[in-house]
């Protein structure tokens, strides 16, 4: 099936009067509107797809964005990162989030969705509109109209230099999707592993099978498949047996519908020292201690994501030769199996919290172990399971047991 990308150009007017003086006659400044949307059609298979849409602003600069478009053949968004997409029908809206609603002229942003389809034909939409503007071909800017007003002629204000912050731990939203069914992706073909790939920018499998490094043990000393370098992603990718150590993440990274066929030691290892990473959708079986280590410092999101037969879905290393404070967000998650959701050195300043958790065979599953973190060679201390308590961070209706 041939995959499709369309590039999208937007122009219109919007206005923004300002006078000054009294009783003068001002003229109107009005901004320009205009951006550029690139829509792709990364992978594609039975039922299902993958899409990443880029948007360039053109225009004048933007502190937030509203992006609609419509599908023509009953396609259906399922899971979403970096935005907030709502589908009535054939009509989407997808709105930035936090991190990325600020768009200087010139500037662009990318958000992603899987989706599903008919399997006969997918489209791409034949129009796109920002924030209610439709997309045209060009930048616009309104015409200026007379402005008469009255007022005191009023001092420009000086602008003060300001002071960088020092840079502190704030809440960033997670992607987030659909509940994952925990219904397994078929490969689209096998790719053989002889040593570590080095992933920089984006790695896409295509849905491809990554096979095999390693030994299959609990050995930390093994070499990860996927080694990948400061903001850099992963997707799309099937994970075969032996796994090796998983996927390590030197900084910030981004893991999106990655999936794990055996654990192995770790699916995943966090080493960065700041910033925040981000698993989005994908999953995991068969991981007898953890699915994510966690080592460096900084915030791990995991959301949307599937694992059966686990001993925890995060740990926060508790003997590492470094201590730091780590936080993990996890939302949007279902577990078959699991002994706990994730551990946490409270002597650390380590966090959790949970939102949307659903347990099957989970009626004896641990949401947050709190340990004390201790020095390389020692084992950590478990002290039991934390709710409200400044560091596990969630209600009894945030947790659904079936």
């Amino acid at each position: 099936m041939k995959l499709r990308h369309r590039r999208f150009w937007l122009a219109g007017a919007g206005a923004a009067a300002v006078a000054a003086g009294s009783l003068v006659t001002a003229t109107a400044a009005h901004a320009a509107t205009g951006c550029r949307v690139d829509y792709a059609v990364t992978n594609q298979w039975q039922g299902g797809f993958g899409t990443n849409v880029t948007v360039t602003n053109l225009g004048d600069a933007i502190s937030s964005w509203k992006l609609t478009w419509s599908f023509s053949a009953g396609q259906q968004v399922t899971q979403f990162w970096n935005a907030t997409i709502t589908q009535s029908g054939s009509q989407v809206t997808a709105v930035n989030v936090s991190y990325n609603g600020s768009l200087a002229t010139g500037a662009n942003t990318a958000f992603g969705f899987n989706g599903s389809w008919n399997n006969s034909s997918n489209p791409a939409p034949s129009s796109f509109a920002l924030n209610g503007v439709t997309c045209t071909g060009g930048v616009a800017t309104g015409s200026p109209s007379p402005t008469r007003t009255t007022a005191s002629p009023t001092p420009s204000p000086t602008r003060s230099a300001t002071p960088t912050p020092t840079p502190t731990r704030s809440p960033t939203p997670t992607p987030t999707g659909s509940t994952p069914t925990g219904t397994w992706p078929t490969k689209t073909g096998d790719v053989s592993v002889s040593g570590t790939i080095s992933v920089t920018g984006t790695f896409d499998g295509g849905m491809k099978r990554y096979c095999c490094i390693g030994d299959g043990s609990q050995s930390e000393s093994q070499d990860p498949m996927f080694d990948l370098a400061d903001g850099a992603t992963i997707k799309n990718v099937i994970i075969g047996s032996p796994a090796g150590d998983g996927v390590h993440c030197e900084g910030r990274c981004t893991i999106q519908n990655v999936w794990w066929e055996d654990v192995g030691e770790d699916a995943a290892t966090f080493k960065g020292t700041n910033g925040d990473s981000f698993v989005i959708g994908g999953g995991a079986k068969s991981a007898s201690d953890k699915v994510f280590q966690h080592n460096g410092s900084g915030t791990v999101h995991i959301s949307g994501f599937y694992a059966q037969t686990i001993g925890k879905l995060y740990r926060a290393c508790g003997n590492c030769s470094t201590s730091y404070e780590r936080h993990v967000v996890i939302d949007n998650v279902l577990l078959d199996s699991a002994s706990y959701v994730a551990g946490i050195n409270i002597n650390w300043g380590d966090t959790a919290t949970f939102t949307r958790i659903t347990l099957i065979n989970g009626s004896k599953t641990h949401i947050c172990a709190e340990y004390t973190g201790v020095a390389k060679g020692s084992e950590p201390t478990y002290l039991g399971d934390g709710m409200g308590d400044g560091h596990c961070f969630f209600s009894a209706s945030d947790i659904t047991r079936r």
